[in-house]
């Protein structure tokens, strides 16, 4: 009887080890292939902050103080905390493309309208300032 329980022990515990191998195995794929998309995830962030403290494109700088930016300005607030500022992306999106929608009365530069930025730029200035 002894022996049947261990034969039936050892079964359950390689069926288990198999399980958790087959998921390791399924994580690591997963895994790799993520690892693409969060290299364009690196390259776009990049590009974004690059924007942003360009001084003839976005120039966040001249305004706002960024962790990694150098004479940051003061006259708008720290862009820190944005997703709890910014739960919507797309609210995000909607500052930097044109402010005076919800501010009329504001100083920063509608982006959008004005062309200093395409959609395309105003797409990677917001993925870096949503990291932030």
């Amino acid at each position: 009887m002894r022996a049947v329980c261990r034969i039936a022990s050892l079964s359950k515990i390689s069926t288990v080890a198999a399980s958790v191998l087959t998921l390791a195995g399924i994580v690591g794929l997963s895994s790799a292939a993520l690892a693409g998309d969060d290299k364009k995830a690196d390259a776009t962030h990049e590009e974004g902050k690059k924007l942003a403290f360009d001084k003839k494109k976005g120039n966040c700088l001249a305004c706002h103080l960024i962790a990694g930016g150098d004479q940051a300005g003061n006259i708008g607030p720290p862009l820190v905390a944005m997703k709890a500022r910014f739960p919507k992306k797309e609210d995000l999106h909607a500052q930097i493309y044109d402010a005076r929608v919800k501010n009329p009365n504001t100083i920063m530069i509608p982006f959008g309208p004005h062309k200093v930025l395409t959609d395309k730029e105003i797409d990677k200035v917001v993925d870096f300032i949503y990291s932030l």
